[in-house]
């Protein structure tokens, strides 16, 4: 708080310290002086008097010199006040970030999963947030946002910072997951904010924070994306495909079995249908902190014919025959559910693990999911350059390439367990809804999002150091009707747990070896690439 606002304060209690010295020497003067004449009294009550004005100037001097030492040594003054700052799950950053997931399991639900969609729209989310941010913070410089002066050092309050950070997550809440923007006024409205302020006035946090998520909106229009069907020849239908994509092998039909098949799935009423590619154009979306989505593309996946990826598909064959209950609820638990958060909000729900183990602070939050989310944007763009580039098959295909007319052990399905069946028959571990992703794939998204993300914590913490643990029924996401036992996944460090990751999708028949290796070291490279460009926004480059 400003001191000059505290000087009528700090006058009162000086006075009122003054008054009781006075007092006291009136009592005293009653005990000690009841035999002094009138004249000695006065002259000893106005010595007394004068020594009380010498105390108001002295503690007047004393406070002022401390508070000033106090505002110099922490901008934020709410210190001062006696307020204690939220920590972890407790910050106003972490409590958007857990509306954020809510919103990315509803999106899921609505929409089916999308993970491309979803990771663009929380990393553009905390671009906004710290934008806002930005304007209280000493140093930090947005993404986005222009023309907006710093705010002056007594306004960079911890109150302030909420209300320009919920304003901004808010606004982009609602542009992106906009089925859910009742849901989100909702939670202004527990924050104590009008979610009908819609002002645009600098000077004031909740104009702020409108201007941040107004001017990320606006900068990412046109991006690539497609999210308003912008792009020539879309019509307005969003997300619509402007690339014109059609895989060269239909799902009955593998002409190329080096490229992408397309497969069938149930529909869970007897039906069946084979997904269309999602998002192919994806890998033409504009990246935050890349220069390009091909900026670290990989070299290829090895093809048909070549020792290598012979060894590399009888790996996922024999892993799938012998997996236990352990590796079932590892490819679960990093598969996701029917609400799932996708690779971007698994990692977003690690970075919360965190700040929840380490009591982070509003500015800590901000600055740590930022540069987490716009590594798995990043991170999901330049894996899709390489899936679309490339146009590799998936085990699914490969296996029943390699396999056809071999009889070999594998899972029968849901319901049958392991069977002896002709390798035409293999399939991945999974349900029947939901049998594989519907896209290329060379690199694995897991191994990149997981690759880049656990670089990203790693550097942003300063240490590999994890330690989370997650206690889960192996087999209840895919075969409920033959459960496991109840297994604890045990994540000691950021990089073991990207390649837990990695191997899950092994594990579970979605990726052969090379893609999972291949991911891992390419988000690797998106998160050192984005760590320059996170430096440089936080002012320390």
């Amino acid at each position: 708080m400003d001191m000059l606002t505290n000087l009528p304060n700090i006058a009162t209690y000086s006075l009122i310290w003054a008054n009781i010295f006075i007092f006291v020497g009136i009592i005293n003067l009653k005990k000690v002086q009841a035999k002094k004449s009138k004249l000695e009294k006065m002259k000893w009550y106005n010595m007394n008097r004068q020594n009380s004005k010498i105390l108001v100037v002295f503690m007047l001097s004393s406070l002022t010199f401390f508070g000033c030492k106090e505002e110099g040594r922490k901008d934020d003054s709410d210190i001062q006040t006696g307020i204690s700052e939220p920590m972890g799950a407790d910050n106003v950053a972490h409590k958007w970030s857990e509306m954020a997931i809510k919103a990315t399991a509803l999106d899921t639900e609505r929409f089916n999963p999308r993970p491309t969609i979803t990771s663009r729209f929380l990393g553009l989310t905390f671009v906004a947030m710290f934008d806002a941010w930005s304007r209280y913070d000493e140093k930090a410089i947005p993404v986005y946002m222009t023309g907006i002066a710093r705010r002056q050092k007594r306004e960079r309050t911890l109150k302030n910072k909420e209300i320009a950070v919920s304003y901004a997550a808010f606004g982009a809440l609602s542009e992106y997951y906009y089925s859910d923007k009742e849901l989100f006024a909702d939670y202004m409205l527990e924050l104590g904010l009008d979610p009908n302020n819609a002002s645009l006035d600098p000077s004031t946090p909740e104009g702020i924070g409108n201007l941040a998520a107004k001017a990320v909106i606006e900068a990412r229009k046109g991006d690539g994306a497609n999210q308003y069907g912008e792009e020539e020849g879309s019509n307005g239908v969003p997300y619509f495909d402007y690339t014109g994509y059609e895989p060269v092998n239909s799902p009955d039909e593998n002409v190329d079995p080096n490229r992408w098949q397309p497969k069938y799935f149930s529909d869970g009423e007897g039906g069946k249908f084979a997904p269309a590619c999602l998002t192919p154009f994806w890998d033409k979306v504009v990246p935050v902190a890349l220069a390009s989505g091909d900026q670290f593309r990989p070299g290829p996946p090895p093809q048909i014919g070549s020792d290598q990826l012979k060894r590399e598909v009888q790996e996922v064959v024999e892993l799938q025959a012998n997996i236990t209950d352990y590796q079932k609820a590892l490819v679960e638990f990093m598969r996701d559910g029917p609400q799932s958060v996708q690779q971007a909000g698994h990692w977003l729900n690690f970075a919360q693990e965190v700040s929840k183990r380490d009591d982070h602070t509003l500015d800590q939050d901000v600055k740590m999911f930022f540069y987490n989310q716009v590594v798995a944007m990043d991170a999901f763009i330049a894996s899709w350059d390489s899936k679309m580039y490339y146009d590799f098959a998936r085990p699914f295909a490969l296996v029943h390439e390699y396999y056809s007319g071999e009889k070999i052990k594998a899972w029968g399905g849901v319901g049958k367990g392991m069977v002896e069946m002709d390798g035409s028959q293999w399939r991945p571990y999974s349900p029947d809804t939901f049998l594989c992703p519907p896209f290329p794939s060379y690199t694995s998204g897991h191994s990149t999002i997981s690759g880049g993300c656990a670089e990203a914590l790693k550097l942003w913490t300063g240490s590999d150091d994890f330690g989370y643990e997650k206690q889960l029924v192996a087999g209840a996401l895919t075969e409920p009707d033959n459960l496991g036992d109840t297994i604890t996944l045990k994540f000691p460090t950021f990089t073991e747990t990207a390649e837990m990751a990695g191997i899950s999708r092994v594990l579970g028949g979605y990726h052969i070896q090379s893609e999972n290796i291949a991911g891992l070291e390419l988000g690797r490279d998106v998160a050192r690439e984005a760590w320059t460009f996170y430096k440089k926004h936080i002012g320390e480059e």
